[in-house]
């Protein structure tokens, strides 16, 4: 008997749940304060998150996806990219968007049902939110594609949750990436639960990093609360990829602190005690007490930096009650070229009744409100 090929996957960790550094940095984070950017997005990131499950609760905006002890994923992910790259989000992925240039307001415009959220005023080749669980894996891969035949000098990243690695979208783009050569970087955050079911019963492999090999690219594990790795890994991914060294897959280890959605109940199926022992792991603690050892942060920068934030996200909430809501109309003149004969008709009749039902107080209708 003879052996055809052997696989490892390797795990990286940089700093420790306690923020102590367990091996060296790699080079972009031996100047402290080149970590601080991560932190502040961390930290904004976290805010926007509390105060959407805010908006929601009371009736502002719809369901929303928290990323609550996951932001170090899309911080880590998002800061690695070049402005040229192209993101391919889950419905999780705020905190890669906000460090994409996508706006708080636009964010909360489309967690309103406003589709206008998604036209980004500055990541303008981005991806929307992929609510549909894997798809975007296999929109990433046709992305990446075309970037190859193109010559362009870009990378597509794709983003999903450990239940998606489940679906055959995934397995399909992986194998077409790797096939393709394409310039795709998958990254899988395993925050260990799939709405209710858990990473046990989801499936019996040692690692989601291993589903990457029988696809022929390389797969790799990260602590997900560490953002200095996430942030290493991605980096090394996405500039393999543009140098023409093909798809890569990276599985963020994380949790999930929060609820599924706004429209979840975690504690109908998970034990309080469970989720309580995982907040000690959480990232934005772990980078503060590494700048906090090093002097590199101090409790007045912490107070400051959370009033600024806090101010961004009430602008940014302001900004999104104000907006006009949509024009009846807008279903129609965004969604053909041409309109057809047979749409012509119901736009009429849209705008009909949207003159007769309109509000009749001075000032006209609100905002999203």
């Amino acid at each position: 008997m003879a052996v055809v090929a052997r696989f490892q996957v390797e795990y990286t960790r940089f700093l420790d749940a306690q923020g102590e550094a367990t091996q060296a940095l790699p080079p972009f984070a031996l100047d402290p304060a080149a970590l601080i950017p991560l932190y502040r997005a961390m930290t904004q990131a976290r805010l926007f998150d509390s105060k959407a499950i805010a908006l929601q609760r009371t009736g502002k905006i719809g369901t929303f996806a928290s990323a609550l002890g996951q932001e170090a994923i899309g911080i880590g992910v998002a800061s690695a990219m070049r402005a040229e790259d192209v993101l391919v989000p889950s419905y999780r992925d705020h905190a890669a968007q906000l460090v994409r240039g996508v706006s708080m307001a636009e964010s909360l415009l489309y967690w309103g049902g406003d589709e206008r959220g998604s036209d980004f005023a500055v990541p303008r080749m981005d991806f929307p939110i992929a609510v549909p669980i894997a798809t975007q894996v296999c929109h990433a891969a046709g992305c990446a594609y075309a970037f190859k035949l193109r010559g362009e000098p870009r990378v597509a990243v794709c983003m999903l949750g450990d239940g998606g690695t489940s679906k055959g979208d995934f397995y399909e783009a992986l194998n077409l990436a790797a096939v393709w050569q394409a310039p795709l970087v998958v990254v899988v955050n395993n925050n260990q639960w799939a709405i209710s079911v858990p990473r046990s019963q989801q499936s019996a492999a040692p690692t989601l990093a291993q589903k990457a090999i029988a696809a022929g690219i390389e797969g790799c594990q990260v602590d997900g609360n560490d953002v200095v790795a996430v942030h290493h890994l991605a980096q090394q991914g996405i500039a393999k990829a543009r140098a023409g060294g093909g798809p890569s897959l990276i599985e963020a280890i994380s949790y999930r602190l929060g609820d599924h959605t706004t429209a979840d109940d975690a504690t109908r199926y998970r034990d309080p005690a469970e989720v309580e022992t995982q907040w000690a792991f959480e990232p934005i603690r772990r980078l503060r007490n590494y700048l906090l050892r090093l002097t590199a942060w101090s409790p007045e920068q912490e107070e400051a930096l959370v009033k600024e934030c806090s101010n961004e996200v009430n602008a940014a909430v302001e900004a999104y009650l104000a907006t006009p809501p949509p024009g009846a109309a807008d279903m129609f003149d965004h969604l053909y070229a041409t309109l057809p004969a047979a749409l012509q008709e119901q736009r009429a009749m849209a705008l009909h009744f949207a003159l007769r039902f309109a509000p009749r107080e001075v000032g006209g209708g609100g905002g999203h409100g």
